[in-house]
């Protein structure tokens, strides 16, 4: 399972690494040490928590958040499969969005729950591209 980094889950929470660090510092989202004593948060706890926070209606800081070419950066937060069509949802900071593809796609790219990846936005379609 991907781990991140305290900047990394920042930016894809759309939050500063000071932010994620005094939350992690409180117990909101649980955090380990890697081999050279960084601190991580598991794919599958951010996911969850990318979640929550996004029920919660935001957090402490009221930035303003935009679309650079209509890219979503985020974490994959739930994937449903059927037969032959698949649903991928991205939270992308306080923005969730849902795609749906082929399950061909879904399992071509490797998407899991808890990866990051990015939603690009054209016209009415979601694509989504693996980081």
């Amino acid at each position: 399972m991907q781990s991140y980094t305290i900047g990394q889950a920042a930016r894809l929470l759309g939050i500063s690494p000071d932010t994620a660090r005094r939350w992690a510092d409180a117990g909101r989202v649980a955090t380990h040490r890697d081999e050279s004593g960084r601190r991580l948060i598991d794919g599958r706890d951010l996911a969850a928590f990318s979640v929550e926070l996004a029920k919660g209606g935001g957090g402490e800081e009221d930035a303003s958040h935009t679309s650079v070419r209509n890219a979503f950066p985020g974490i994959v937060t739930a994937i449903k499969l059927g037969d032959v069509a698949a649903q991928v949802e991205i939270q992308a900071g306080p923005h969730r969005l849902v795609s749906l593809l082929t399950r061909e796609a879904v399992e071509e790219l490797g998407l899991e729950v808890g990866m990051e990846a990015t939603a690009r936005v054209k016209s009415t379609n979601v694509h989504i591209d693996r980081v």
